[in-house]
């Protein structure tokens, strides 16, 4: 169970709220924000490190806008899972373009993994846990993912202040694995270890016995991409719109002249749209994305991947998790094409001077949902193939599999959203899965609003 003591500092921010003063612009490079990232996890460990952000208003003509931005992570597990994350983001470098650069190697010993086409695979929460009596491992829905990334983003004016061109290039190293058992026990005692492998393979380990995981998979890879696309944006602030349209459409392109280990085409588009209610303090916004596989065959690790014009977040995967669908389980909804939609209602009760410093809080009721819009395809004798593998075990077809059973995933929850200086914007965001092979209640805790 995982502890964040960052919650804490939240709520000592809440507190120490004073009466609203009048807000004062911004000039020069100024200190966006800091918190550390302090939390324990009985499998991955002791997380140590922090993160910090700084903000550059130039003269302060644009305040609450800025001219550039950096925002710098560090944060590890003491089992090895880490992120390292430097990003730069700058609006007046290049003349008449926004350029971000994102620079990250994040190692995950445990990435969520439950499998295609979102219900059509089973989920068995009782296989994690080792209370029950149907337990298997902790690490039944997990392998090991590290991930190496440099990112860039360009947007740029294409006709009028609301249409854009953008583009961006992006090269991913992938190296996937099994858990890594024997680390993960280290140090524990003999009733807390995990059970090995060979005893009790997980889901991962599963899919490569199906064939369902190539070979050519299995153990990650490169993927580099080009993407290319048009955007309308009349915003009235990037940090919180609280009027406007902000949508999206482009194609990413992974071509095998780039060194790939893999060649394939996307195609995603994304609308967003904000309606004020109460003039700067109560808006109503709502989000809905596509995304389709065009030409190829996309690696599984890949297919978690939200596609889109500019990176906001450490990662941008889904469906399921703090990108996506709050409350759903990260990278629960996996397939070929899919569709999702995020629906807010945005308030800002609160204005308080700390520090010096202008902040609010903000409270958002939301709700999510998405399904698979075409599903990986799985082999017509995928359940001989199965049979024929654990048929003397007490394994059955239908604990794994449940084809054609994909449906609407739904969620529903709060987010309690600390600000400071309209930009550095803390997310605490807690959700409910309506069906529980979504999970039950999901709990994140990171920065920014989700869009």
């Amino acid at each position: 169970m995982k502890k964040s003591l960052s919650v804490l500092l939240m709520a000592i921010l809440v507190l120490s709220a004073t009466a609203q003063e009048e807000k004062k612009v911004k000039t020069g490079w100024k200190f966006g924000g800091a918190l550390p990232a302090v939390s324990a996890s009985s499998d991955l460990g002791f997380q140590y490190g922090a993160l910090v952000e700084f903000f550059n208003y130039g003269d302060g003509s644009k305040y609450p806008d800025y001219f550039d931005h950096t925002y710098t992570e560090i944060s590890r597990y003491t089992k090895g899972s880490a992120v390292y994350r430097f990003m730069f983001e700058s609006n007046h470098i290049i003349p008449g373009v926004s350029w971000t650069s994102d620079l990250s190697y994040l190692p995950d010993k445990a990435n969520q993994f439950y499998g295609f086409n979102g219900y059509e695979s089973v989920f068995n929460k009782d296989w994690m846990d080792d209370e029950k009596t149907d337990y298997r491992t902790r690490m039944f829905y997990r392998f090991q993912r590290n991930l190496f990334r440099f990112k860039n983003d360009f947007q740029g004016k294409l006709s009028g202040d609301h249409i854009k061109w953008s583009a961006g290039f992006a090269f991913q190293n992938f190296k996937v694995s099994s858990v890594d058992i024997d680390k993960l026990n280290k140090g524990k005692d003999d009733v807390d270890k995990l059970p090995s492998l060979i005893d009790q393979p997980g889901l991962y380990e599963r899919y490569q016995a199906l064939g369902l995981i190539s070979d050519n998979e299995a153990d990650g890879g490169w993927v580099n991409t080009v993407k290319a696309g048009v955007i309308w944006d009349s915003r009235d602030n990037r940090p919180n719109p609280m009027k406007g349209i902000w949508t999206e459409l482009g194609v990413e392109v992974a071509p095998q002249f780039m060194g790939n280990d893999w060649g394939f085409s996307k195609f995603y588009i994304t609308h967003r749209q904000y309606f004020t209610l109460i003039e700067s303090d109560l808006a109503f916004v709502y989000r809905l994305g596509y995304q389709t596989t065009l030409t190829g065959e996309v690696p599984f690790f890949y297919q978690s991947q939200v596609i889109t014009s500019r990176l906001t977040g450490t990662t941008s995967e889904g469906l399921g998790g703090v990108s996506t669908l709050r409350g759903v389980m990260l990278n629960r909804v996996i397939g070929n094409g899919f569709v999702f939609g995020n629906v807010e209602l945005r308030w800002k009760p609160i204005y308080f001077r700390l520090f010096k410093q202008d902040c609010y809080l903000g409270l958002n009721a939301f709700y999510d949902f998405g399904r698979v819009t075409e599903g990986i395809n799985l082999p017509d004798n995928l359940q001989d193939t199965f049979v024929n593998l654990y048929g003397e075990s007490s394994d059955n077809y239908t604990d794994f599999f449940n084809t054609g059973e994909e449906k609407l995933h739904q969620c529903a929850g709060i987010s309690i959203m600390p600000v400071m200086n309209q930009n550095f914007v803390i997310a605490v965001d807690i959700g409910k899965a309506f069906n529980p092979q979504d999970g039950n209640i999901g709990f994140a805790f990171g920065l920014n609003y989700l869009f």
